[in-house]
């Protein structure tokens, strides 16, 4: 059973998360996807993530990792055709891809094959223009001077803490 949601009246009390809204009615329309191959995905840290696919019988040539516009695409295709005389064939070896929507300024910064695994790492880096700053409000003496500061989100995080606890 497949439930249409009506994303129209968050569209009103928001501005700039059309992705976010595009995201979420792609996903309530794509069919139940193959789940193979297996897969985690594991925070490492505060802003790193670990994709560890299980692609057993794949060699590293056979792999490709495509790194697009908040997209990851992981797919493989074996060249090699084992023609044995299989009496239970349980290593699946078809071709697959697998996508993985991705956030903002997250970028791949390694992968490796070891014993059957892929693993794929990925980093947030978010540009220093980005990161929230400070804004001073001038003196209401008839000019209006605004004055803003580069900082980083902990220092502004911690001045909102104190003003609150003030």
């Amino acid at each position: 059973m497949r439930t249409a949601f009506d994303f129209s009246p968050l569209y009103r009390s928001s501005i700039g998360f059309d992705r976010v809204f595009d995201l979420l009615e792609n996903a309530s329309r794509t069919p139940s996807v193959d789940n193979w191959p297996p897969y985690d995905i594991a925070r490492t840290g505060e802003d790193a993530y670990r994709i560890t696919m299980a692609v057993a019988g794949f060699g590293q040539e056979e792999l490709s990792i495509v790194h697009e516009p908040n997209m990851l695409v992981v797919s493989g295709e074996r060249t090699t055709e084992d023609n044995g005389d299989y009496l239970h064939r349980g290593i699946a070896g078809r071709p697959f891809e697998r996508r993985f929507e991705l956030a903002d300024h997250v970028k791949v910064t390694g992968a490796g094959l070891v014993n059957g695994l892929l693993t794929i790492n990925l980093q947030r880096q978010i540009p220093e223009e980005m990161k929230p700053r400070k804004i001073e409000i001038g003196s209401s003496s008839g000019k209006a001077g605004s004055r803003i500061e580069a900082g980083t989100a902990k220092a502004v995080g911690k001045q909102i803490a104190d003003k609150q606890a003030a």
